[in-house]
């Protein structure tokens, strides 16, 4: 989010910062998960692990862009239409649009392709599918690169609709780990399903009580 402010605040329109942003996303998470396993941390372990580097990254965002809260001006921002008496900004219709279309395609892959077969037998039964020749390291290092590349759009969605500070980090992880668990491990769409009800419950309990409960949806 804030690399995509701060490519916006040089004249790079938020979208296209996506073509710079997901590539280096990627080989950040595939050199983390190297890291993790040449260190042989275990997957409790690696749990810990990544959320001592949120506060390592909450520290080097600090340092860089200050705590202040930061706003990204865009064209997009200026958008927004009325429909059935509700404003639905452009920046919310462009991160539903990038979550539907992200999810179909990473069901596809794992329905459709081999990869995705791949991944699906390491994850239901990991020595019997090496005993078939599935090549688990180079599955996983694709897999975590995938997963903090589509981390990454999801920071320029952010990017697009709110106001940024380092503490922010921690706001979401409720309504991430939320999602998952209501729309079970292993699954493509149902996270996305699960996220649109929380997110309208997290809208309707701001508009009945206070914003500051919001959070207690999740």
């Amino acid at each position: 989010a804030y690399l995509c402010y701060q490519m916006a605040t040089m004249g790079m329109d938020p979208l296209v910062s996506l073509l710079v942003i997901v590539p280096l996303f990627f080989v950040i998470g595939a050199a983390l998960h190297a890291a993790i396993e040449r260190f042989e941390i275990t997957p409790f372990n690696s749990l810990l692990v990544t959320f001592g580097l949120t506060g390592i990254v909450e520290a080097i965002i600090q340092s860089i862009w200050t705590a202040d809260f930061r706003k990204l001006e865009s064209s997009y921002g200026e958008h927004r239409w009325k429909i059935a008496g509700l404003y639905v900004p452009l920046p919310e219709l462009i991160t539903l649009g990038l979550a539907a279309g992200l999810s179909v395609a990473v069901w596809a892959v794992l329905r459709y392709t081999d990869i995705g077969r791949a991944l699906r037998a390491s994850a239901e039964d990991a020595p019997i599918a090496a005993a078939f020749g599935i090549h688990q390291k180079r599955n996983a290092l694709l897999l975590a690169g995938t997963c903090a590349a589509l981390a990454s759009v999801a920071g320029v969605c952010l990017a697009l609709g709110f106001t940024l500070a380092p503490s922010q980090i921690y706001a979401w992880v409720g309504v991430v780990f939320a999602a998952v668990m209501l729309g079970g491990l292993g699954k493509a769409l149902a996270p996305l399903a699960a996220g649109v009800i929380i997110g309208v419950s997290e809208a309707v309990t701001m508009a009945v009580t206070a914003p500051s409960w919001a959070p207690l949806v999740s």
